[in-house]
């Protein structure tokens, strides 16, 4: 991701938060000459004081392939955005953007075996499930349906060297502009504008 320094978040605690609340990724390798990825759910850890994300992927991908052959990985966790009009400025004169969250992690994927495979759908599962009114978790799953699904995926571990966080809203405009802004985004009224439009309350009242 190109640097935006007006944009980069440097709470790491607003960071974690965000990556936890938007934690179905997309895990982007490549094979060496063609790019792959896919959508998965991810658990974040912490493994020798380093970020650690936990997740599985299908055994017969084609990512599943490159990752064996590269191990280098980019996880883009992606949160609320929205259109933005340069009419709604206070300044005249310049162009339109797209306010948005998002953060990539980049680091270095290992593949685990079938008890960590194992382990890593029981804890997704807990994660999930055990908010439900009635839990159905991996302990209650008959045995062979387990292994077999075991069987055909791989957990693994993708070990976090580099965090960029852009979160852009509006933070470099006028009090003036980014009132309206907010104002014209609750106009809009959809889920996207609505959710920018609350963060940027948060962050300037």
């Amino acid at each position: 991701m190109y640097k935006m320094p007006h944009f980069t978040e440097k709470d790491m605690n607003a960071v974690i938060d965000f990556m936890k609340a938007h934690s179905f990724i997309t895990l982007i390798g490549t094979n060496g000459s063609m790019p792959v990825a896919t959508q998965v759910p991810v658990l974040l850890a912490e493994k020798d004081g380093k970020m650690i994300l936990r997740g599985h992927i299908m055994k017969h991908t084609d990512h599943y392939q490159a990752f064996t052959q590269n191990a280098a990985a980019l996880a883009m966790f992606t949160g609320p955005h929205c259109y933005v009009s340069s009419s709604w400025y206070k300044e005249r004169n310049i162009g339109s953007t797209w306010n948005y969250m998002t953060v990539h992690a980049r680091g270095t994927i290992a593949l685990l075996g079938d008890e960590d495979t194992l382990q890593l759908i029981t804890d997704l599962t807990h994660y999930y499930e055990d908010r439900q009114p009635i839990p159905e978790t991996v302990e209650m799953m008959p045995k062979e349906y387990v292994k077999d699904m075991v069987k055909a995926i791989a957990a693994f571990e993708l070990t976090v060297e580099q965090v960029e966080p852009v979160f852009k809203l509006s933070q470099n405009r006028s009090d003036e502009s980014y009132q309206n802004i907010i104002q014209q985004l609750y106009h809009a009224g959809d889920y996207q504008s609505l959710a920018i439009a609350d963060e940027m309350i948060k962050r300037r009242i």
